[in-house]
């Protein structure tokens, strides 16, 4: 199994040559603000402006669209509680379940919301920005809590481990799978019981497996006289440019335009 999730897309785009604090900022900014759009009008905007950013990322569509995979199961499940549980006109029937058109709308709504929110976070940080630069720039925006006792560099160092392995674990979690399939293991089948027991055979390794990776990793940065993150130096030093200034700027007026159309044309439902 090819894991594409959280993983790095070299590349010399518009978005990947800009400053990683700023598409940090701006990726919880637009995470923040997507919540407060109520109108199919405003997120259609969105997504326009996703779809320009898709085109200066230069990433393939076939990449990008794989990192929807692993949503599909939470976006069917929160189509359904809301499709058939919201009150209004009843569109389709089944025993006691009701497809109602506000359900259907509002369903639809966040299915479409969740999707926007993973695709601009890939976008404007795991696809286009490597996890070791995630990691600097983390450290650069918490730097003046040094001060009082925060522990920036340890913690922009745990997140940048823990994007680098997340994809290995992964991969190693598929090849435990298939060599336990091949002894006979059985883990997707019968009961509750017998389930939690088949996979056992591979969270058991998997486990004991990232404990000593854990172990290794923590031996060769010993080794090699890391102790923290006093007096080190960095190999990028981050600045402002245009293309960071441009991003900004056109953030702000598309926001401003979807708060204004959001407030101004009527939704479908009030």
């Amino acid at each position: 199994m090819k894991f594409h999730l959280g993983q790095y897309v070299p590349g010399d785009s518009f978005l990947h040559t800009m400053d990683p604090r700023v598409k940090l900022v701006l990726s919880v900014v637009y995470m923040i603000l997507m919540f407060f759009i109520q109108g199919a009008w405003g997120l259609l905007i969105y997504a326009a402006f996703l779809l320009v950013l898709w085109g200066f990322s230069k990433i393939p569509f076939r990449r990008l669209g794989q990192s929807l995979k692993p949503i599909l199961f939470l976006a069917a499940i929160t189509f359904l509680l809301n499709a058939f549980t919201i009150e209004g006109d009843i569109l389709f029937s089944l025993g006691p379940l009701e497809l109602t058109d506000r359900g259907l709308y509002v369903g639809l709504r966040l299915c479409f919301r969740l999707f926007l929110l993973v695709l601009s976070s890939s976008l404007l940080l795991t696809y286009t920005t490597s996890p070791l630069v995630i990691a600097d720039a983390l450290e650069d925006l918490f730097s003046p809590l040094k001060r009082f006792g925060f522990p920036a560099h340890e913690l922009s160092l745990m997140i940048s481990i823990a994007l680098r392995f997340v994809p290995t674990i992964a991969e190693e979690s598929e090849k435990l799978m298939r060599a336990q399939s091949s002894r006979g293991a059985n883990y997707d089948t019968g009961g509750l019981f017998k389930r939690i027991k088949g996979l056992l055979t591979i969270l058991i390794p998997l486990f004991v497996s990232s404990v000593q990776r854990a172990l290794d990793l923590a031996t060769a940065m010993e080794a090699r006289a890391y102790f923290g993150g006093e007096g080190r130096t960095r190999l990028r030093v981050f600045a402002i440019q245009k293309r960071d200034l441009v991003m900004i700027v056109a953030s702000v007026i598309l926001w401003t335009l979807i708060f204004i159309i959001d407030n101004t044309i009527p939704g479908i439902f009030i």
